[in-house]
């Protein structure tokens, strides 16, 4: 009986954290999907990761993952006009040193 007790002490926390209704609406999905994917242990994991709350931590950090790729482009086009200009000056010096 203390097993009992366990299993729905523990059955009780899972319905309070909302774990029970988040499964069971996974389930439900996939239950409803009318092409059943191959791997119906893939299609719990993508949308119990799509369905849980998002982290404000985990959100910052995209963001500014985001911003960093912008500066890393924007530099990187600024690097290649000034390696142009280098080339274009370097030929004009050492056309002048010529003449």
């Amino acid at each position: 009986q203390a097993a009992d007790s366990k299993r729905e002490q523990f059955r009780r926390y899972l319905e309070k954290s909302g774990v029970l209704d988040t499964l069971t609406k996974v389930l439900v999905a996939l239950y409803e999907e009318p092409e059943k994917p191959n791997s119906a242990l893939d299609f719990l994991k993508h949308h119990l990761g799509a369905s849980a709350p998002e982290n404000p931590e985990i959100e910052a950090l995209r963001l500014e993952v985001a911003e960093m790729k912008e500066k890393y482009e924007a530099v990187l086009e600024e690097n290649k006009k000034l390696k142009t200009k280098v080339t274009v000056y370097s030929a004009s010096l050492g056309s002048s040193v010529l003449h």
